[in-house]
């Protein structure tokens, strides 16, 4: 990991993001790149006359002063800070700067089960989410330690959440993973000789073996995101790993807003990966 972007508003949530980033990026002598996103209208850059392009230019300035002064912290120093200013609040930015900067992985401050605050409110978590081409971590509240000894990745063994579950592995080799199937009623029920061949097909696909066998539960709910939840809080996790669809919309095993619920209502920090 040598570059880390991290979209702050100021707000103290992305202030516990940017001291995850530092520790993060102290640990993996990386670079972090502090992304601020202005709201200014197409109006305002384009026009003309002397005032707006004085205004615009006024509205730069200030930003530029404001983030400086955000960035002074004591847990900053020593670590290769880039400040960016854009313009507009396009969430597809974030992965365009990703991309432009050959970033690792995007850091970003949440409210949890209120939705994130101001630079990324409420579904525009979502968006940043299903732009982003690399792993996302979402920070609900300050971090004790990075140091994630006890994961949970929730997948559906399905070959499309295969180069995920590679990521995952490799990210926290150190640690724990716990691969959780969530089991649900109706239609969607398997019996457990089911899920036990899905299992077993999709780690000798992925690892050759079958060691990580008994890193695998199966958990019964109502809901993938109450399974998920639940099970994330039996074991004491530090952190819930799930796949996403990107572009295709934020989830879980891939439907509806899963992921983007577990993203606002768990009180654990989440790291997305996208499915290729």
């Amino acid at each position: 990991m040598k570059k880390i972007i991290v979209p702050i508003d100021f707000s103290k949530h992305s202030e516990y993001a940017l001291k995850a980033a530092a520790s993060l990026a102290r640990k993996n002598n990386a670079e972090i790149i502090v992304l601020n996103m202005l709201e200014m209208s197409e109006i305002m850059l384009t026009s003309t006359g002397s005032d707006q392009k004085e205004r615009t230019m006024f509205f730069y300035k200030l930003a530029e002063q404001q983030l400086s002064t955000f960035l002074n912290k004591e847990y900053l120093e020593n670590i290769k800070i880039t400040p960016i200013i854009k313009h507009f609040k396009v969430f597809s930015e974030v992965n365009d700067v990703a991309a432009k900067h050959n970033a690792d992985l995007i850091v970003m401050g949440s409210h949890g089960a209120n939705g994130v605050k101001e630079f990324v409110l409420g579904s525009n978590t979502e968006r940043v989410v299903r732009y982003s081409n690399i792993p996302v971590l979402v920070v609900k509240n300050e971090l004790s330690t990075t140091d994630f000894k006890n994961v949970v990745f929730a997948c559906d063994f399905n070959d499309d959440t295969m180069a995920s579950y590679s990521n995952v592995i490799k990210m926290f080799d150190h640690s724990q993973i716990n691969l959780v199937y969530v089991n649900l009623p109706n239609d969607r029920f398997k019996s457990t000789p089911e899920i036990e061949e899905s299992v077993d097909k999709f780690l000798m696909k992925a690892d050759g073996n079958l060691k990580r066998r008994n890193d695998v539960h199966f958990v019964c709910d109502y809901t993938i995101e109450n399974g998920i939840i639940n099970f994330s809080k039996k074991v004491k996790a530090d952190i819930i790993a799930i796949p996403t669809h990107g572009r295709k919309g934020i989830a879980l095993f891939l439907e509806g807003s899963v992921g983007e619920d577990i993203v606002n209502h768990a009180t654990l920090p989440v790291m997305t990966f996208k499915v290729d």
